[in-house]
């Protein structure tokens, strides 16, 4: 495990952050919304593209792929809970039925896989439906992008696909996210157009309502800012796990910690033991589950369920 300069730790009260007047919510017009987005969006991206900052990138992926799940969950009707969605996903055994909330939170986890460019992939993701649409809808959201800014792309492409089904609405925001991650070089995509979106303003915005291009943005930088906030609660989360890692002495937890800066939830019995994930370091079960009363105990991570069974851990 690579560990962070200690003046990392001094730095994170330094991490760029919003300034006042990107959140002072005054009314807004296209042209302010674009003007603050723009400043929230450099922000974001210095915190993911700059090391020195220390944001774990695949954690925070993660857990916006579950902020994502439960969004797009309630943005299709069904309302499922945080807890159920992640329950489904984590605690559902190898070649197994995930169920429908479960396999939501599988489509958002493979989308913060994609590269995205990756146009076969992208395709693979959304399904034969959309294959001959997909790189069009792309190409205009990005011409869009390059005239009136990212936004302007991200509800072109929102948009064009809820036109052409308004029952697609993950559809549509993970190919909003795609248009983000290239307009701002992302190499991967980070699910962020779901999280404030309603499903009244996805449906005026298939309709062509008046003013809804506006509001649909507002809540895109909605979102912008709120995957600020949360990048920077990980990394002081992340830097708090690192300063106590020297003190783990269990077999593997170098691993273990690695295994905790990237994943949202982390079920000891299968994510740990036998083997820690990614790596062929064995644990018992009893050791894994030791692990992570361990590390809660040390304050720098919490039990998720709250039951005495079938536990998941996080930051």
């Amino acid at each position: 495990m690579t560990y962070q300069p200690a003046t990392i730790l001094d730095d994170l009260g330094n991490l760029p952050r919003l300034p006042g007047w990107v959140t002072s919510g005054h009314a807004e017009t296209l042209e302010t919304v674009a003007f603050r987005s723009g400043a929230a969006l450099m922000i974001l991206d210095q915190l993911i593209g700059d090391p020195r900052h220390a944001v774990p990138v695949r954690l925070l992926a993660n857990r916006l792929a579950l902020s994502a799940a439960v969004a797009t969950s309630k943005l299709e009707g069904r309302m499922a809970r945080e807890t159920d969605i992640r329950d489904a996903y984590h605690l559902t055994p190898p070649g197994e039925a995930r169920g429908p909330d479960g396999d939501l939170l599988a489509f958002w986890r493979e989308s913060v896989r994609l590269q995205a460019g990756g146009a076969g992939e992208i395709v693979d993701l959304v399904g034969a439906n959309f294959a001959d649409e997909v790189g069009a809808w792309l190409d205009a959201g990005m011409e869009c992008a390059r005239t009136n800014g990212p936004l302007a792309g991200c509800v072109s492409v929102l948009r064009a696909v809820l036109a052409a089904d308004d029952r697609a609405e993950r559809v549509a925001c993970l190919l909003s996210d795609i248009v983000m991650a290239r307009a701002l070089s992302w190499k991967t995509v980070l699910p962020i157009s779901a999280l404030y979106l309603v499903m009244t303003a996805l449906r005026d915005l298939a309709a062509e309502g008046q003013g809804v291009e506006m509001a649909v943005q507002a809540r895109i930088l909605d979102s912008i800012e709120g995957t600020i906030r949360i990048a920077r609660d990980l990394a002081r989360r992340a830097e708090a796990l690192r300063s106590v890692a020297p003190k783990l002495r269990a077999k593997g937890s170098d691993a273990a910690v690695d295994l905790f800066l990237t994943e949202d939830a982390v079920a000891p019995a299968s994510m740990l033991s036998p083997r820690i994930r990614g790596t062929s370091i064995s644990m018992t079960d009893r050791a894994a589950r030791r692990f992570c009363d361990r590390l809660v105990e040390l304050g720098v991570a919490r039990e998720l369920t709250g039951r005495s069974t079938f536990r998941l851990y996080g930051l």
